[in-house]
């Protein structure tokens, strides 16, 4: 199931400030996140890391798609332009309480996510239509994105059809398997240790 498919609009995640060595951990998980849960691609500011970009491209390439990810220098423009179309939601600690404010959100219109790196700048808490927040304690920017994006998709936003598919996981109760898509012919084990078994297609 997509989320998108399901709300009919698009969601993007702007990641702020990112820094090319503190950052690219934590940033590539917000990325990965927002690729998992139905969001139709990543906007990021701050260092421009085409290490970054080639890592998610290719997880995109193997896993499936689509899935956009792009840099802007100036976020500013980038929040400016989206509001021409559509929303914008900035995750905060400091915001309304997802409970008490996610309703508020249209669910016919397109989405912009804003997640913070460094200290966010004062603006982007009066440019966001909503200061969202997951609860008011410290907590991690990926656990935020993921519970916005379940609870905005309404839980079916894990998404398990993307195109292109070269790798693909089949689901056990114990044990793992990996398909690997490759010519067309029948699918073969190519090697089985300890429970573990991986599967050219």
């Amino acid at each position: 199931m997509d989320g998108r498919k399901m709300s009919g609009r698009e969601v993007y995640v702007l990641r702020l400030g990112h820094r090319r060595e503190r950052d690219k951990r934590v940033t590539t998980h917000v990325f990965l996140t927002a690729r998992a849960l139905s969001a139709s691609g990543v906007i990021y500011s701050g260092d421009k890391d085409e290490d970054l970009e080639r890592r998610i491209r290719s997880i995109v390439d193997g896993w499936g798609g689509p899935f956009e990810v792009k840099y802007e220098e100036n976020w500013k423009k980038v929040v400016d332009d989206w509001k021409k179309k559509g929303l914008v939601c900035h995750l905060t600690m400091y915001g309304i309480n997802i409970n008490h404010c996610l309703h508020r959100v249209p669910r016919d219109r397109d989405l912009l996510v804003i997640v913070g790196s460094q200290k966010v700048p004062k603006e982007i808490f009066q440019l966001a239509d909503f200061n969202t927040a997951i609860g008011n304690q410290p907590h991690s920017e990926v656990a935020a994105l993921a519970l916005f994006l379940d609870r905005l998709f309404e839980g079916k936003g894990i998404k398990e059809d993307f195109k292109d598919v070269k790798i693909k996981v089949i689901p056990q109760e114990r044990g793992k398997k990996v398909v690997f898509q490759k010519d067309e012919g029948s699918a073969r084990p190519v090697s089985h240790k300890r429970g573990h078994t991986i599967i050219e297609a």
